[in-house]
């Protein structure tokens, strides 16, 4: 029952992961200013070959450290509302009752008490200003003779900030490994 289980989560994860390879759509190259198709593209429609993957089977590209690129994140100033929140206090008085005796004997007392409630709720209050992100804190690096094409040069990546870091390090066209997490810059 186990083995089931877990042929059975594996395969799921699987079909959801090659689901996700598959989807591409269209970015902007604003550098060049041409639309780009980051789709994933394995290359079988050319002739070429895959590209290589790493140890744990991500995509990872090898090419020759051309330029790097650190782009800020761009922010405006932005409204959104404010929001407080309001209590009200209800009051509303009970009566008490209490009894007695018995037959001809009985007698009730009444008296009367206040319950006080309270119920709270979030009210619009104005607005408040914030900075949003238009554009997120972008790390590239560019390669020439990607997978080993001495027609493919001139291609961003978008990377991690570490493996920016170890591209700024690394020697002019010094030859590089990584795995990109987006294309165009």
């Amino acid at each position: 029952m186990f083995k089931r289980l877990v042929t059975a989560a594996v395969t799921a994860v699987l079909i959801a992961g090659l689901g996700a390879c598959s989807q591409g759509g269209d970015t902007h190259d604003e550098v060049s200013n041409h639309a780009l198709d980051a789709g994933q593209d394995d290359g079988s429609a050319t002739g070429q070959p895959a590209p290589a993957t790493t140890a744990t089977g991500d995509p990872s590209v090898v090419g020759v450290r051309d330029q790097v690129r650190h782009r800020a994140a761009q922010t405006t100033r932005a409204t959104r509302p404010r929001m407080t929140k309001k209590c009200t206090t209800t009051t509303h008085r009970v009566k008490h009752t209490t009894s007695t005796g018995s037959g001809t004997k009985r007698r009730s007392r009444s008296w009367y008490s206040t319950d006080h409630s309270t119920s709270c709720k979030k009210v619009r209050t104005g607005t408040r200003a914030y900075r949003r992100v238009v554009r997120p804190e972008r790390w590239c690096v560019r390669l020439d003779d990607v997978g080993g094409d001495p027609k493919k040069d001139d291609v961003w990546f978008q990377v991690t900030p570490a493996t920016y870091h170890s591209a700024v390090g690394a020697d002019e066209r010094a030859h590089l490994e990584f795995t990109p997490t987006g294309s165009g810059c």
